[in-house]
């Protein structure tokens, strides 16, 4: 049995990740689960996965759980990074935001192989992390499913010419400037076809997330930012392609639902026998279509980060997480996202930088103070 740590189990990538698991009963173990604070959901899964150990990051949280069940509980930052240390064959990291970057490089040392679900992990440190599994020989296995899709039409072929990332436009497809003017946060949680959380669904709206998944993409196939391409695909069932130097393209197709790149990754280097959602070819067009850079800049301001390196994904990505959450929250419009990370970005990306975790935490913190300051003198 592949014994599995599952960092971020209470969130919606980490349920899917346990409701595969539950499909196969002879196949993986729960070794470890972390969360941020949610022990309600912890304690069910506690009682269903019978872990070894758990950790809570909310140290008040983990005090509470700990007089509850028979499991050790870690706590805080330092339990979450204990967990992350634990040996076991498989580290799925569906942590949300730059915290997730250390507990990947501590599994990666421990010697795991890591399914990779976290964003951050390479926006902010793809080269300090992709080095670092080269050096311990273990696997990176991208849970995204565009990165999982990539990965798998890649297999036999260590070189392809383009990737195709497609996008499915979020909630506001089609929408022109004008109209994304007043739109609201209410309005872009009405994803089409993805059931995801807030953030990652926000990101969408603005195609920041596909931003990211091109800085993503960059690291996890050695490719340059010129040779990835990303098309709107409003089915998102063509989940990403890549073309190869004769011209001909392969294509991953599946219904949209996280539990298939997820069974992909844990079942490595096999496949997953189980049709969570069989799809059927016949129900709607498939269609492709240029992204609109004008009403959305967020897409065009990843490429130029990624184009820059350095700073500039860090930069890019805790601007984002503070902006995000201003939109969510009313505070801001939806084109003063882009506006306020060009000013950090102008700010901020000139200074030194090291692709070390120190200087990663020291400049997302100089980000989230700098904009956190521009916000509140509005």
């Amino acid at each position: 049995m592949k014994s599995i740590v599952l960092l971020g189990s209470t969130g919606s990538i980490g349920t899917q990740t346990l409701d595969v698991i539950a499909a196969y009963p002879e196949k993986f173990k729960v070794k470890a689960l972390v969360c941020a604070k949610n022990i309600r959901l912890l304690k069910e899964q506690i009682e269903l996965f019978h872990p070894e150990a758990v950790a809570v990051e909310d140290e008040a949280q983990a005090k509470i759980l700990r007089s509850q069940v028979a499991v050790p509980v870690l706590e805080g930052r330092s339990g979450v990074l204990q967990i992350a240390s634990m040996r076991a064959d498989i580290t799925l990291n569906a942590l949300v935001g730059i915290g997730g970057l250390e507990p990947t490089l501590a599994a990666i040392v421990a010697g795991n192989d890591i399914a990779l679900a976290n964003k951050e992990t390479l926006v902010t440190g793809g080269s300090a992390v992709m080095r670092a599994a080269k050096e311990k020989g273990v696997n990176i296995l991208p849970v995204d499913s565009e990165h999982s899709a990539i990965w798998q039409c890649l297999k036999g072929d260590k070189v392809c010419k383009k990737i195709i990332l497609t996008a499915s436009g979020g909630a506001f497809r089609g929408y022109t400037r004008a109209e994304l003017e007043n739109v609201t946060a209410a309005q872009a949680l009405k994803h089409p076809t993805w059931n995801m959380g807030v953030k990652v669904t926000i990101d969408s709206a603005t195609l920041m997330n596909k931003g990211f998944e091109i800085i993503e993409a960059m690291h996890l196939f050695n490719m340059s930012v010129e040779d990835i391409q990303v098309l709107i695909h409003r089915q998102s069932i063509v989940h990403s392609m890549v073309e190869f130097a004769d011209g001909s393209i392969l294509a991953q197709l599946s219904y949209p639902d996280m539990k298939l790149p997820i069974q992909v990754a844990l079942n490595f280097p096999e496949r997953g026998d189980i049709k969570f959602s069989p799809l059927d070819l016949t129900r709607q067009p498939l269609t492709f279509e240029n992204p609109d850079y004008e009403a959305f800049p967020c897409l065009k301001i990843a490429e130029e980060c990624a184009k820059q390196g350095g700073a500039a994904p860090v930069i890019l990505n805790a601007a984002d997480e503070i902006l995000a959450d201003s939109f969510y929250r009313g505070l801001i419009k939806f084109y003063d996202v882009p506006y306020y990370i060009y000013k950090a970005l102008d700010k901020l990306a000139a200074e030194d930088f090291h692709p070390t975790p120190e200087c990663i935490r020291e400049t997302d913190a100089r980000c989230r103070s700098y904009l956190l300051s521009c916000l509140s003198g509005r």
